[in-house]
C-alpha cells in the first residue's frame, strides 16, 4: 500500500472546484441578512440615531440604505445572483463599518474581558470579521458563484445560446 502523506495533506476534497462558492455564499449571505434584519427588528430609526451619534451625514438615508444593502445583498449572495454587482455596495458597507466603528478596537473580533457565573463578557469587536466578509466577497467575485447559483444558470444559458448561434 502506497501512502502519500503529502498528497493527502495537499489535495482538495473530491468535489468539483466550482462548488467552493456554495458554503461561502450561504454563510456570507446569511450573515448579511441577519445583520440587516437585526437592525430592522430594533427599528431603523435606532440605527439612524447610532449613525448620527458617530457623525455620519444623512443618517436616516444611510440607515435605510445600509439595511437594504444587507438584506437584499445577502439574499442575492445566497442565491448566487449577480454576485459582483451585489458585492460592491456590500463591500462599501463593510469598509465604512471598519473605518467608523471597528478600527479603533484593533484587529481581533473576540476580546474576552472576564468570565463569571453569568458567563463570558466581551469587549468591543475589531475589524477581523469585516475583513473575513470582504475576503469572501472578493473570492466569490474572482471565482464566481458556482454552478448551483443564478449566475451559474445564466452563464449556462448564455453558452447554450452562443453555441446554438455558431451552429447556424
Amino acid at each position: 500500500m502506497n501512502f502519500d502523506i503529502v498528497k493527502l495533506c495537499t489535495t482538495p476534497l473530491p468535489f468539483p472546484n466550482a462548488w467552493y462558492g456554495l458554503p461561502l455564499r450561504l454563510i456570507i449571505g446569511f450573515g448579511f441578512v441577519e445583520h440587516g434584519s437585526a437592525k430592522l427588528a430594533r427599528g431603523w430609526e435606532n440605527f439612524a440615531d447610532i449613525l448620527h451619534a458617530i457623525g455620519m451625514p444623512f443618517s436616516g438615508f444611510l440607515a435605510l440604505a445600509t439595511i437594504a444593502v444587507e438584506v437584499v445583498g445577502g439574499v442575492m449572495i445566497m442565491l448566487g445572483a449577480f454576485v459582483p454587482v451585489a458585492a460592491i455596495p456590500m463591500g462599501i458597507v463593510l469598509l465604512v463599518a471598519i473605518v467608523t466603528v471597528h478600527l479603533p478596537n484593533g484587529f481581533s473580533s473576540i476580546k474576552l474581558q472576564s468570565f463569571d457565573a453569568s458567563g463570558a463578557h466581551f469587549g468591543q469587536p475589531g475589524y477581523e470579521t469585516d475583513l473575513l466578509y470582504l475576503a469572501g466577497l472578493v473570492a466569490l467575485c474572482i471565482g464566481g458563484a458556482g454552478p448551483l447559483s443564478i449566475d451559474g444558470l445564466l452563464q449556462k444559458r448564455r453558452r447554450k445560446s452562443k453555441s446554438g448561434r455558431q451552429a447556424e
